[in-house]
């Protein structure tokens, strides 16, 4: 799982804890979660890879970089849905 979002920004807190609380309630453990500054290169680069066009974004790869799943804009995804789509491809 990937967290595309500024760090600075109004919903970086929102982002941050939803990652946490995706650690601690669903057991998703730190190698299967990145979380990428959307204005870095590499968070740049990640957004064009994915056609991702807003922040934050929460985009599920598979192992082998393929595209399994991504929710863009504010209203986060629910955590359930997302550790599903995670432990399917990992």
């Amino acid at each position: 799982m990937v967290a595309l979002y500024r760090p600075n920004s109004e919903f970086a807190r929102q982002v941050e804890e939803f990652v946490r609380d995706m650690q601690r309630q669903h057991g998703v453990d730190e190698r299967h979660i990145e979380m990428l500054d959307y204005d870095s290169r590499e968070g740049a680069a990640m957004a064009s890879l994915y056609d991702v066009m807003t922040q934050p974004t929460i985009l599920v790869i598979g192992d082998d970089g393929s595209y399994v799943k991504s929710w863009q804009g504010t209203n986060l995804p629910l955590m359930q849905e997302v550790a599903g789509y995670v432990f399917s491809y990992h």
